[in-house]
């Protein structure tokens, strides 16, 4: 108990320093703007006096130190009196090592940001995985024969996690790009600022999660390849990254747990009065169609235990029998189309029932409503399979009447164009409040600084609003405007990349002005980053010898590998000649 107690001492105890050190280090910014705006007032009353020798001394009154800001006097008090505190509770009242505890240890020039090392470190990592990923998919095409990664059977599974992983990274530039530009997101969302994670710890976690991804995605070609030894099947790796995806999306369930609770509000709409965060997470789910998609087929794959099966290169393209059932093409995938543009449907009824306001939710409404249709359409309806009845005449020699279906074919294509253009043009005009005439197509009170990035982001948002709903037709329907499979993981990416560049301007025009009434009031306090870490943290801070030797073991562990995957390669080709 007692170890408890002294535990529970020691946590409250840092707590009180941190708050102390932050509020010292508020106060002595604020002392300094008071001697700042003190010099600059007296600098501006001896130009004016300069300037006009007639009026000189009118405003001698004024240079009073009680009259402009006490000359900081208050400000230095106070700083003086939380040096004095700290001192008398950790120092044993050396007044001299208190304030040398509480000066900034960071951005003063004489230490080191191990973090960024740690990053950039990480980042090179990463992109000597990817590399060596394209290297063996193309040196295994070209010399072997041998399928690349996209025409192996697991690779969904490593599209689905890789989309997760890649929305991990558009949330840590659109923080980055908010905090840089005084979008108070935090506000906006409301958030809770104490676990709020910034940019940089954003960007720490997907890097490593980058890493476990290229390193399972590595292991699993070399595994297939017969490049390395078969410790586990193929299928195993793909699988240890599904429940390492897994783990990240539950832990830490601090920071976890709001982001769970507030997918259940968005799903189960319109039971729920929809907040703005609401309606961002429902258009973020609209853009995740292929990664729900993915998403169903690894749940398929690893409950069926397809994962465990052996693997070979030469007979890697076989169905799986789930992926052709009824239940799986006709039902599950068809849905998991319409339930993002459902969710969002019933979050803008919603909107109208709490507000009872027809304008811009029954619009909104209806421009999900189209989407739906256009779904429906690409999914059901036979006359679309223009392509398949014409290979069934030419197998037959019979001739059909295909006016119908040319007939079809025309009104999808009309439905397509219009979907498309409203849903560009609500993005435009309702979402981002630009596109007004008298200020250049734009809008008014920009926080972005260049204007051409506004007309670049309305360039890509109208034809990247295209392939989105062509993205919305389910794979395998046999619809004649059907994407492509192997064209799924970039159609994926620009949606997601679209989607990102969406929420930049869409949190500006929520920041400037209270579009849809989701605040009291209109006014939005600016974003500033303080450089503090707010949320309260466990463990303690890594220091510089601890990023070195992180550095050093995975350096080792990577030279281990590359030179056991040398020596494999080489022993197989040795038997290979050996059996020639």
């Amino acid at each position: 108990m007692g170890k408890v107690d002294k535990k529970q001492q020691k946590k409250e105890a840092d707590s009180i320093k941190r708050e102390l050190m932050d509020l010292h280090r508020r106060t002595t910014l604020l002392l300094n703007f008071s001697i700042m705006n003190y010099t600059g007032f007296v600098k501006i009353i001896k130009k004016f006096n300069k300037t006009f020798p007639e009026q000189k001394g009118q405003h001698s009154e004024l240079l009073e130190k009680d009259n402009i800001c006490h000359e900081g006097k208050d400000a230095e008090q106070l700083v003086s009196k939380m040096e004095e505190l700290y001192a008398r509770w950790f120092c044993d009242d050396n007044i001299r090592e208190a304030r040398a505890q509480m000066l900034p240890k960071r951005g003063d020039g004489l230490s080191m940001d191990w973090s960024q090392l740690r990053l950039g470190y990480r980042l090179g990592m990463c992109a000597i995985l990817a590399l060596w990923v394209c290297w063996d998919c193309i040196w295994g095409l070209v010399s072997d024969g041998n399928a690349t990664i996209g025409g192996r059977t697991a690779f969904p599974v490593f599209r689905a996690c890789g989309g997760l992983l890649l929305l991990h990274w558009f949330w840590g530039v659109s923080v980055y790009v908010w905090t840089r530009f005084r979008v108070n997101y935090i506000f906006l969302f409301d958030f809770d600022p104490r676990i709020v994670d910034t940019p940089m710890n954003i960007f720490n976690e997907s890097v490593d999660e980058t890493l476990v991804f290229f390193i399972c995605m590595l292991l699993y070609y070399k595994s297939g390849a017969h490049d390395m030894p078969e410790v586990i099947p193929a299928g195993g790796y793909p699988f240890l990254l599904v429940l390492y995806t897994c783990k990240k999306l539950i832990f830490p369930w601090k920071t976890r747990a709001p982001m769970w609770r507030a997918i259940w509000e968005v799903v189960s709409a319109p039971l729920y009065s929809p907040k703005f965060f609401h309606t961002y997470v429902g258009d973020i789910f609209t853009s995740m169609v292929k990664v729900f998609q993915d998403i169903l087929w690894t749940l398929c794959f690893v409950f069926s235990g397809d994962f465990l099966r052996p693997e070979d290169l030469k007979d890697d393209l076989t169905p799986h029998p789930w992926q052709h059932a009824f239940w799986y093409k006709n039902v599950m995938i068809p849905l998991i189309c319409l339930f993002p543009l459902w969710v969002r449907f019933n979050q803008c009824l919603r909107r109208y029932i709490d507000t009872s306001k027809r304008w811009p939710n029954l619009a909104n409404a209806f421009k999900y409503a189209m989407s739906q249709t256009v779904t429906l359409f690409g999914a059901f309806h036979p006359l679309y399979m223009l392509h398949m009845n014409k290979k069934r005449q030419y197998a037959t020699e019979t001739v059909l009447e295909s006016k119908p279906n040319n007939l079809f074919q025309v009104f999808w294509m009309g439905l397509f164009v219009s979907s498309s253009l409203y849903s560009f043009t609500w993005d435009v005009t309702m979402d981002w409040g630009l596109g007004k005439p008298r200020f250049g197509f734009l809008g008014p009170r920009l926080m972005f600084p260049n204007r051409l990035h506004y007309y670049g982001v309305i360039a890509i948002d109208l034809v990247l609003r295209f392939l989105w709903v062509l993205t919305l037709i389910p794979p395998q329907s046999g619809a004649s405007f059907e994407m492509p499979q192997y064209l799924t993981a970039v159609t994926m990416s620009l949606e997601l990349m679209r989607r990102t560049l969406w929420g930049f301007f869409r949190l500006e025009h929520e920041h400037r002005s209270n579009t849809e009434g989701y605040r009291r009031v209109d006014f939005v306090p600016l974003h500033f980053s303080t450089g503090h870490d707010h949320k309260y943290k466990k463990d303690k801070e890594r220091i510089g010898w601890h990023v070195l030797a992180e550095v050093f073991t995975v350096t080792a562990i990577v030279i281990a590998i590359s030179v056991t995957s040398v020596i494999a390669a080489q022993k197989a080709t040795r038997h290979t000649r050996g059996e020639l």
